[in-house]
């Protein structure tokens, strides 16, 4: 009889445990979602300071969501702290190789540095991963190539 006691108290306690821990989770997904949606609405409204943080706050609860690095490193890119928008758009890439808006800003970065291979092997996989910003390949080369004749003629 006790033995029984013991089995039913422990299936008790096992449930119970196991709905605080889906309790747990589900409020965790959706409050994380819910910062980055507070911070998307403040981005837009241009409130980058507001923003940031909850882009921040939400990477804690989410760390691998890697449109909140892509918002912090447009914040970034409008503050002019190339450092932090390229270390943000690294993390985007990283988490997601295919991000083409990622790939993007750091082509752009890196056309305005004039480095040319590094420009060359991003836009080789910008070629491959685009669906939406395709069009931009044309003007990426076409820049590609003012840098490299304003290069020569100085020559």
């Amino acid at each position: 009889m006790k033995l029984k006691k013991m089995k039913s108290i422990n299936t008790i306690v096992f449930n119970l445990l196991a709905v605080i821990f889906a309790i747990f989770f589900i409020s965790n997904n959706s409050l994380s979602e819910n910062f980055f949606s507070e911070a998307k609405q403040e981005f837009d409204e241009k409130n980058y300071e507001d923003s940031k943080f909850l882009f921040q706050r939400n990477i804690v609860f989410n760390p691998k969501d890697a449109k909140s690095y892509l918002y912090l490193a447009k914040i970034y890119n409008s503050e002019e702290n190339e450092r932090k928008e390229i270390k943000y758009l690294k993390t985007t890439l990283l988490l997601e190789p295919d991000n083409e808006e990622a790939m993007y800003m750091l082509i752009d970065i890196e056309l305005k540095k004039s480095n040319f291979s590094e420009v060359k092997k991003l836009t080789k996989n910008f070629i491959i991963i685009c669906s939406s910003f395709c069009d931009k390949t044309k003007s990426i080369n076409e820049r590609l190539k003012n840098i490299e004749a304003k290069d020569e003629s100085k020559q």
